[in-house]
């Protein structure tokens, strides 16, 4: 089997989804191939240089819909032999890329892949898409449907996570986050967006709120008590679902979960021969790729089945792995995912995460993964597990391992 390097990751500074972010004026097409662009002159890919783009989005519609990986080869400098496939899996979309890129390159079916993502959430709104999961009743009843926001609530009810555990661990990846950006650690793979004078638009990610303590966050409102308690009362369908629960306990809120961000990023693939050949040194090797369906109710702990399935696969144990990338979806799954594997805090999206920095939902497996190839190299490390959560109940994971 032919082995699966990572020659290059990059990603764009996250900006604050919402009409007044930086990235508000630029298109998921531009964005996307700005990080198309970095990739092709930092690693001088010339003609047919790569097999494929896959590309993952999430919300499919408007200026994000038809096969935005191919409008983003062709909107970037890469050679228009070059395709492109547009990708879903949810909020792990961006890593599904890059695992597809992976195996594709394992089985011998081409020898390079950009691989990556794209959200841009601010312009266009989560969820405009429709889901039939959630929009069509006949569905929704029999799969105890409820939203992300309820999920994370019932992951800390049914696991014992109280609101000061969930904001303690907020605060933390804002601290986290802070001392990255202080340090420069992000400096080799961010990728400044400019615009078309070569001005700099935004350079840093927007989202991050370094001031944030325990006092601000106490002072805010559960977010998804409401749409629990009152009609359509989703807590009722959960409690049907759960029985042995009391009740649902709410608390999760802004500060804890993840923001709503737009940001892009992308992953360069090859084989050992490739790389040769085009003059370029790996920085890692794929080891292992898995992805898994979960019961769809609480949804969002597909991080710890699909880490169980990727060792066993790979005949690891959780003691081989030295970091851990745990997207920050909500602070429950990431504090259950270290209560099941009683993994050290201190190995655990050690630069803060999504709650700090914000989920672009196509583009942040991607972003994780680069990531953490990035800090397996500042501390002289050797292998690390980035893994989601996913919508409508699924998990995805992905070891690398440091050349």
């Amino acid at each position: 089997m032919t082995e699966a390097y990572i020659y290059d990751a990059v990603r764009t500074p996250r900006g604050k989804g919402r009409a007044d972010g930086a990235l508000h004026e630029v298109t998921s097409a531009r964005l996307s191939a700005g990080i198309l662009n970095a990739l092709k002159e930092r690693n001088d890919l010339q003609g047919h240089a790569v097999e494929d783009v896959i590309w993952g989005n999430v919300t499919q519609v408007g200026e994000q819909g038809g096969c935005l990986a191919r409008t983003a080869v062709l909107a970037s400098d890469l050679d228009q032999s070059i395709p492109g496939l547009a990708i879903n899996r949810f909020c792990a979309s961006g890593m599904e890329a890059v695992n597809l890129a992976a195996n594709q390159i394992r089985g011998g079916a081409g020898q390079a892949y950009i691989a990556g993502g794209v959200e841009m959430m601010g312009r266009v709104a989560m969820g405009s898409d429709g889901a039939a999961i959630a929009v069509d009743p006949s569905i929704a009843m029999d799969t105890y449907f409820v939203p992300q926001g309820i999920s994370a609530d019932i992951i800390a009810t049914e696991y014992g996570f109280t609101r000061d555990d969930a904001d303690a661990l907020a605060v933390e990846s804002q601290r986290r986050a802070k001392a990255a950006w202080d340090d420069g650690r992000f400096e080799r793979s961010i990728v400044p967006v400019r615009d078309m004078n070569g001005l700099t638009i935004l350079g840093h990610d927007e989202f991050m709120r370094p001031g944030t303590d325990m006092q601000s966050l106490g002072a805010l409102k559960a977010s998804f008590k409401d749409m629990g308690e009152t009609m359509p009362g989703f807590d009722k369908v959960a409690l049907m679902k759960y029985p042995h629960l009391e009740r649902i306990n709410h608390i999760h809120h802004a500060g804890n979960s993840s923001g709503i961000v737009d940001g892009s990023a992308g992953v360069l693939i090859g084989s050992k021969e490739w790389g040769e050949a085009m003059g370029l040194k790996p920085r890692a090797v794929i080891r292992a790729t898995a992805k898994i369906g979960t019961d769809p109710t609480i949804m969002l702990t597909g991080p710890v089945p699909v880490t169980e399935k990727i060792l066993a696969d790979s005949g690891m144990s959780i003691s081989d792995i030295d970091l851990f990338e745990v997207n920050e979806a909500f602070a429950s799954v990431v504090l259950r995912f270290m209560q099941r594997f009683d993994v050290d805090a201190d190995k655990v999206n050690v630069n803060g995460g999504s709650i700090a920095m914000g989920h672009p939902l196509g583009a942040t497996g991607a972003i994780i993964i680069g990531t953490l190839l990035d800090e397996l190299e500042r501390t002289g490390k050797s292998t690390g597990l980035a893994t989601l959560c996913i919508a409508s109940g699924m998990g995805a994971a992905t070891i690398i391992e440091r050349v």
